[in-house]
């Protein structure tokens, strides 16, 4: 046998119909000859099976192995493959700098693998592994990658999402991508699908002119506080009643519940920051278990709104302080952090966050986040962190 550096190997690949004791067979076979096995990768895709084996042998032993798999291979009614060299370098095992991109797609075209595959190469790295984490409700596959600088490799894949309408998150490997995470979020259309200061002002039949205040901030005439308290003032006179009837028309996002209760499942942390109101949002966060938020506070007084809203308003710098001491709070460092929004007033916590999701956002928004979500699934960020979808059903996890 050779060195540390250097070995003779045999890469072993066997393919076929996927029936019981295929695995068994193959090692029994191998169990023989003085072999070590020093990797193997099994994947079964509807009724197929792909199992690859590399190990280091004596290559004494070559054409006896040879003859034994052979035989395997009738036996089981599976092709079985070989291929004998020295190998210098080590196994996947043995590497450090992973990195991990996550491809979400509904659907997934081959134009979109292409194109992750060609940006990969372009930046001198290497696919390590590719597996699928998700078949339903979006398709997601995850490349395991050398050799790649994650600040160089994040704006390439943030191209080949806008061109290819695909989503795309990379993240680093090693054991802290298993570290305890803090999750902050948005409220309004993210983890619920309304506009909280909208519904509001339908029941004061001031819709025109909340949206017209909202679309002057949008055009940068107004900042959020100032818009906010424009809005609210909109609202002074109605009855504190009015906030039952808003809660009971909050709908949350397909897969909100999911997301958190899996996140929490596994030891996770949730917080909210909302530009939204205490009052509206409490109950929802309560059901969900949800400890951590910071949110706008109305005035009311002789059970009537008043217009004004109390204390600091929530808007981008104070989001990205609420992650900050919410990070402190759950001792999470920042880059264990993920914060996802679809505005502009997301932008701050998006910038501060180890990792910044725009979803379902705004073109300012997803040219600022790290990754961007399009399918309207909120628990399709679980993929983005490498939870699969057979992880999430064992946590419970239908979507809700």
């Amino acid at each position: 046998m050779s060195d540390d550096k250097s070995q003779f190997t045999g890469l072993i690949l066997l393919s076929g119909v996927d029936t019981p004791g295929i695995t068994q067979a193959l090692f029994e076979a191998l169990s023989p000859f003085a072999i070590t096995v020093l990797d193997i990768e099994q994947v079964v895709a509807r009724d197929r099976v792909i199992l690859t084996v590399l190990i280091a042998l004596n290559p004494d032993h070559m054409e006896a192995i040879d003859e034994d798999l052979n035989l395997c291979a009738e036996k089981l009614g599976v092709d079985i493959a070989t291929s004998f060299q020295v190998q210098e370098g080590s196994t996947i095992a043995a590497k450090t700098g992973l990195m991990h991109i996550v491809a979400l797609g509904n659907p997934l075209a081959p134009s979109a693998i292409s194109a992750i595959a060609a940006e990969i190469a372009e930046h001198g790295g290497n696919i390590e592994r590719i597996h699928r984490t998700a078949s339903y409700p979006v398709t997601a596959i995850e490349f395991v990658v050398s050799d790649v600088d994650k600040n160089c490799i994040r704006p390439a894949m943030a191209t080949v999402a806008n061109t290819h309408a695909v989503d795309i998150a990379v993240s680093p490997g090693g054991l802290m991508r298993w570290a305890k995470k803090l999750v902050v979020m948005d409220v309004d259309s993210t983890l619920i699908q309304q506009e909280v200061i909208e519904l509001l002002g339908a029941k004061a039949g001031k819709e025109v002119e909340i949206k017209d205040i909202t679309e002057r901030a949008m055009r940068g005439e107004l900042d959020f506080e100032a818009s906010l308290r424009a809005r609210v003032q909109l609202l002074a006179g109605l009855p504190e009643s009015v906030l039952d009837q808003v809660r009971s028309e909050i709908v949350l996002t397909p897969g909100a519940r999911t997301l958190i209760s899996t996140l929490q499942k596994l030891g996770h942390s949730v917080a909210v920051v909302s530009g939204g109101f205490t009052a509206v949002i409490e109950p929802l966060l309560r059901d969900l278990g949800v400890t951590h938020y910071r949110a706008n506070t109305l005035e009311i007084v002789n059970g009537n709104l008043t217009g004004v809203v109390i204390g600091e308003v929530i808007d981008r710098a104070a989001k990205a302080t609420a992650l900050r001491d919410f990070a402190a709070i759950e001792e999470v460092s920042l880059e264990q952090t993920i914060a996802i929004g679809d505005g502009a007033n997301d932008l701050d916590m998006i910038a501060a966050a180890g990792l910044g999701i725009a979803f379902n956002a705004k073109p300012a928004v997803k040219a600022a986040a790290d990754s961007s979500l399009t399918a309207p699934y909120l628990d399709s960020v679980l993929y983005l962190l490498g939870i699969t979808r057979e992880e999430i059903e064992e946590a419970g996890g239908t979507r809700k």
